[in-house]
């Protein structure tokens, strides 16, 4: 039975030995830098490094971003159903009346949105 793992572990043997060499073979060749508070302190793009490192930002961001994904998803339905029109109302108008339904409860959650100021970008 073990002759049929032998490919698998003569592989991991050569994988590790070859990540162990090249960490050894940095170590002995690799440049020593020398070491003082200036190398060591973080490049930010030519400005000195002052103040937190990640901004925060506004929870309006966030909710625009939701809104974005919400209202990109309705036309990633609708295109579909658009393309597919006239072979979906041959049958029956149940495909009309169901992207009505569709679009009224966004329509309704835009509505929504307008009312809470969520895309009112002064506030």
């Amino acid at each position: 039975m073990i002759e049929n793992y032998l490919p698998v572990i003569m592989q991991a043997m050569v994988a590790i030995g070859f990540c162990a060499s090249m960490l050894i073979m940095s170590l002995l060749l690799g440049k020593k830098g020398s070491k003082n508070s200036f190398k060591d302190t973080p490049y930010e793009c030519g400005m000195l490094p002052i103040g937190d490192g990640a901004p925060r930002f506004s929870v309006k961001f966030y909710l625009v971003a939701m809104l974005f994904v919400i209202f990109d998803i309705e036309v990633v339905f609708l295109y579909p159903w658009a393309v597919q029109f006239r072979e979906l109302t041959a049958t029956g108008n149940m495909a009309f009346y169901s992207v009505c339904g569709f679009v009224g409860i966004l329509t309704v959650a835009y509505v929504y949105a307008l009312k809470k100021g969520a895309l009112d970008w002064k506030a």
